[in-house]
């Protein structure tokens, strides 16, 4: 396992309720993962999840706000937390229904500052 793996690993069994955590390129290559569920559907779900923030970048640049500090999806079984890290990489978590939001983008936004300390 690499050390961003290690970062997510901790970041999803530290983390009540949570499935995965990803660590991607925004076009939604993943660098690296950890997850309970399926590994091709996780990396699925993390590109898909990689054109939503660019598209969420690239709406608020228009607008001359700047870019997300996060956000969050709220799905029927799951929430996907998305955090941008550097460079045009991003760092998702996602918790199964019911979790909490609160300690999920707790445990995200530690993961993500350990990710850029490794870049």
């Amino acid at each position: 396992m690499t050390p961003f793996g290690r970062i997510l690993r901790e970041a999803v069994e530290g983390t009540p309720g949570a499935v995965g955590g990803a660590f991607a390129a925004k076009d939604g290559e993943m660098v690296d993962a950890f997850t309970t569920r399926d590994p091709g559907d996780w990396a699925i779900l993390t590109a898909y999840y990689g054109v939503v923030l660019a598209n969420l970048e690239a709406a608020f640049n228009t607008l001359h706000v700047g870019g997300p500090q996060y956000f969050v999806v709220e799905h029927t079984r799951f929430d996907v937390l998305v955090r941008p890290v550097a460079m045009g990489y991003f760092a998702l978590l996602a918790l199964a229904r019911p979790a909490s939001i609160s300690a999920g983008l707790r445990a995200l936004s530690d993961a993500a500052a350990k990710l850029k300390e490794m870049m």
